[in-house]
């Protein structure tokens, strides 16, 4: 189905071309001026130029060629030349019509690609807080609209588990427990099932183990030399690193369930292992590699760069891996199972540097074909109210799990204090709105930006929050059951007549669905989505309160009020289910 800008724009570049112009002046857009026009066109602008003639003398051309025009109405020109125009109303409504019937109402997809989108990175031993926020959050979304537009999407979370923080927590248990098995070269047994450590030892252990490796020299080196060990896959690092695993990922699993966001790959940084030397012995034997202070390095700087890249390191000079290791060892991986046409990377975007030596490292190396897509989208930092990153009353670092418990208290304090409610369906409800809070606090704002992270204002029912949209959806929710429990079919309405601005008003933003996926899927920018419900959430309100939707005596007009907002339910519901969250049933 095409959308409503390109139909009508079709028939202003015919009337353009029927007048003697290029029918590519024709181009339609929203106004800028709502108050003024709909829809207007400002071809005769730039014709001015083309064919040396003032443009009020090209757009009156224009206009008079529009008379028979079905898709407009009220065609006016403005000086200097702007061509202003409304939406004619029989067709608004069939449009409407058409795409109320429609699948993903009317929007066309995009040519499927097949992807692997990168945006979870927790390291495990570590609990998920704040900061894992974002990647979860937006990378989720972006998942979910990339499948929503035709794409063959799968999502790896990309743990943590083979770099220095493994090293560090070796270390520091051996000094705790000497005596472990783990640590004994001439042990030949099998190895305890039970790991010598809980979750909330690992969680003591790991910050304790780094704060003295930044203070402590030869206690560093210790862990390196942990590390080292475990990726030469010594046998008693290898079954402490399994333990580690097993205590791990189940947590994060439980966690991240809490937030909705799931993987359908839960590979970590450990799966490239058996990539590495190959990777290397390649690099080395095409030259592509060389020896730099002792390290080994690949050279990717262009003659076009405008600030210097310096080269890839590959291995460090005690032949450790980093994590351009592993990240190009990973994208080996990838080719080979997955062999996907592109590969997008969601993290902090102050990695933007070290995924701009990897790709190029790739891409120089034949790790990838050339026309395989290899992107990264960065994010800003979430911070609290006083501009620096989000932290607990006492100054530390907060867990996911305590701020989302923070979210849900407040919630179920707010849904309680509007109305009695069973307590059961008030936490359930409370959750599903915590949830819409926390992702659309985020989801609403540019990824690249950074944001402050305010629970009062996330948590409110008014205002471009999570929350207003639920409740704006629970709304027509309530008038659809009264309408239906008078034995009427909410379904089985159809539009009829326009007969006030503000239901003109929300059918035009029922129009502009398929313009703000596509735009938030090419740019990958989930705040188009945000905006586009706010402002329809907005329209659906503004009708609301101006116009008797159940007590309409006029049955033609009462059953095109209840086909919009069959319409605005669905599309409201559709985008909410493409951010990652869902609305109940009363609030």
């Amino acid at each position: 189905m095409k959308k409503i800008l390109d139909l009508i724009g079709n028939e202003i570049a015919q009337a353009f071309e029927a007048a003697g112009y290029d029918a590519t002046l024709g181009k339609v857009t929203w106004s800028n001026r709502p108050d003024l026009c709909e829809v207007q066109c400002n071809g005769a602008m730039a014709g001015a130029k083309l064919y040396k003639k003032a443009p009020a003398m090209i757009a009156n051309d224009v206009a008079a060629k529009l008379s028979e025009c079905k898709t407009i109405k009220d065609v006016e020109v403005i000086n200097p030349g702007f061509i202003n125009m409304n939406i004619a109303d029989d067709f608004l409504i069939d449009y409407v019509s058409e795409m109320s019937t429609s699948e993903k109402f009317g929007l066309e997809g995009s040519e499927s690609k097949k992807m692997i989108i990168d945006y979870g990175g927790p390291n495990v031993a570590k609990p998920l807080h704040v900061g894992h926020l974002r990647s979860a959050v937006i990378g989720q979304c972006v998942k979910n609209l990339c499948r929503y537009m035709g794409d063959d999407v799968t999502g790896d979370i990309h743990l943590g588990d083979w770099g220095l923080q493994m090293g560090l927590i070796m270390t520091e248990l051996r000094k705790r427990q000497p005596d472990l098995v783990y640590f004994d070269p001439d042990y030949t047994g099998d190895y305890p099932v039970e790991p010598p450590f809980t979750l909330a030892d690992l969680e003591e252990i790991y910050p304790c183990a780094s704060a003295k490796s930044k203070e402590d020299e030869a206690y560093k080196e210790e862990a390196m030399n942990d590390t080292f060990m475990l990726q030469q896959g010594e046998k008693g690092r290898t079954a402490l690193w399994k333990h580690i695993m097993s205590v791990s990922i189940p947590d994060l699993k439980k966690n991240y369930d809490k937030l909705q966001v799931s993987f359908e790959l839960w590979k970590g940084e450990s799966d490239a292992k058996p990539y590495i030397k190959d990777m290397v012995q390649m690099m080395k034997d095409k030259g592509f590699a060389y020896e730099s202070e002792g390290a080994l390095v690949v050279d990717i700087k262009k003659d076009d760069d405008v600030k210097e890249i310096p080269p890839c390191m590959i291995l460090k000079k005690d032949g450790a891996a980093l994590y351009t290791t592993t990240d190009l060892a990973t994208i080996l991986d990838r080719m080979s199972d997955n062999a996907p046409d592109k590969i997008l990377y969601i993290t902090d975007k102050r990695q933007e540097m070290h995924f701009t030596q990897v790709f190029r490292c790739a891409k120089k190396t034949g790790i990838v074909k050339d026309d395989t897509e290899l992107a990264f989208l960065g994010f800003g930092t979430m911070n609290g109210k006083d501009g620096k990153p989000f932290k607990t009353r006492e100054g530390g670092v907060m867990r996911l799990e305590s701020l989302l418990k923070e979210i849900n208290d407040e919630m179920y304090k707010k849904i309680t204090d509007n109305r009695e409610v069973d307590e059961n369906e008030a936490r359930k409800t409370a959750d599903i709105v915590a949830l819409a809070a926390v992702k659309y606090g985020d989801l609403s704002n540019q990824p690249t930006k950074d944001y402050v992270f305010d629970i009062d204002k996330f948590t409110s029912f008014e205002g471009n929050t999570g929350p207003y949209i639920l409740y704006t959806i629970v709304r027509i929710k309530s008038i659809l059951a009264k309408y239906e429990a008078n034995g009427k079919s909410a379904d089985d309405a159809k539009i009829n007549v326009i007969d006030s601005k503000h239901q003109k008003d929300l059918m035009l933003d029922i129009t502009k669905f398929a313009t703000s996926i596509q735009a938030a899927y090419e740019e990958l920018a989930p705040y188009k989505i945000c905006s586009y419900i706010y402002d329809l959430a907005n329209s659906f309100n503004g009708f609301y309160h101006e116009c008797r939707i159940l007590a309409e005596e006029d049955a033609s007009k009462q059953e095109s009020y209840i086909s919009l907002l069959v319409t605005c339910k669905k599309i409201l519901e559709e985008c909410i289910g493409v951010l990652g969250f869902s609305a109940p049933e009363r609030m």
